[in-house]
């Protein structure tokens, strides 16, 4: 797995590496993406991504990668944006 995080300060550059992540991953934050992808598909995304990071750019994209024993370790804090409390059943 690996994690994906942007900062970019042009809106125009900065929706398109939003809509190119979301073809590989899903997003855990504005800026933050999670993509459980194969180090080929990893190589295509890196690819699309430095297409769209020219020279008139300011900012970077990150690219963290987690080890399987790592990303089962995952915690998080509050509800990830896509659930409500009207999804959750407790016992």
């Amino acid at each position: 797995m690996y994690v994906i995080s942007y900062d970019i300060d042009i809106d125009k550059v900065r929706n398109k590496i939003a809509k190119t992540l979301l073809d590989y991953g899903h997003r855990v934050q504005y800026s933050v993406f999670e993509c459980d992808i194969k180090p080929k598909k990893l190589e295509e995304l890196y690819a699309k991504l430095s297409e769209l990071v020219t020279e008139d750019v300011n900012g970077s994209i990150r690219i963290y990668e987690l080890c399987g024993r790592c990303s089962e370790k995952i915690t998080t804090i509050g509800l990830p944006e896509d659930v409500s409390l009207d999804d959750i059943f407790v016992i």
